[in-house]
């Protein structure tokens, strides 16, 4: 099994930032992909952005594309989710997700396993 657990949510206002992360723990041998996902209140989860295995490709949403940074550090198990500008429509719980493939891919259902999540608000 692996754990996967969030950290770094917090209330900012619009414009400001937030550092995100995401530590793994238990059977983390395999170095497969690891994403972020959100989900607003009433909404469904939506991919927000993932890394590839050996962290070279990186993935993004497009409404997070170039205000959103994502890192891993795979001897650590963590993997980071630097948010900037952040806007009052990313408000939600940010989930860590670790996939059961090597690339990122959007699909929820490539991702066993997953954190409970850390809130980000931001306000206007």
């Amino acid at each position: 099994q692996v754990q996967l657990v969030e950290s770094g949510g917090g209330l900012v206002q619009a414009g400001g930032s937030l550092k995100l992360s995401c530590g793994a723990s238990g059977r983390t041998t395999f170095n497969s992909a690891m994403a972020w996902f959100r989900q607003a209140p009433g909404q469904g989860r939506e991919f927000v952005s993932a890394i590839s295995g050996n962290g070279i490709s990186t993935y993004y949403a497009d409404s997070v594309k170039g205000r959103f940074a994502i890192s891993r550090d795979s001897a650590k198990n963590t993997v980071d989710l630097q948010m900037n500008s952040l806007k009052p429509e990313d408000t939600a719980v940010y989930y860590c997700a670790k996939s059961s493939r090597y690339t990122g891919t959007v699909a929820l259902s490539d991702y066993p396993y997953w954190g409970r999540g850390t809130q980000v608000t931001v306000s206007s």
